[in-house]
């Protein structure tokens, strides 16, 4: 699944952004083709508002879960 077809996101990095992202908090995302077009993705966050965030701090949810039930499985 691509991040922006995502409709949530887990944050990887919050770097510059501590008060407004948490590290391995799942974050709803709001489509924004503009945003996506330059790098970045539009998340509700901490405050309860929209804003843009670099794309590179997240991951979408599903993957990161397919990620961890296959890591699950090989054990």
């Amino acid at each position: 699944m691509s991040l922006m077809d995502a409709e949530q996101v887990i944050c990887i990095n919050s770097d510059g952004y501590q008060a407004s992202l948490v590290v391995q908090k799942t974050y709803r995302t709001i489509p924004d083709e503009e945003a996506e077009q330059h790098g970045l993705i539009r998340v509700i966050d901490e405050t309860e508002e929209d804003y843009l965030y670099p794309a590179s701090y997240f991951v979408a949810a599903e993957s990161a879960r397919d990620a961890e039930r296959q890591s699950h499985v090989a054990d």
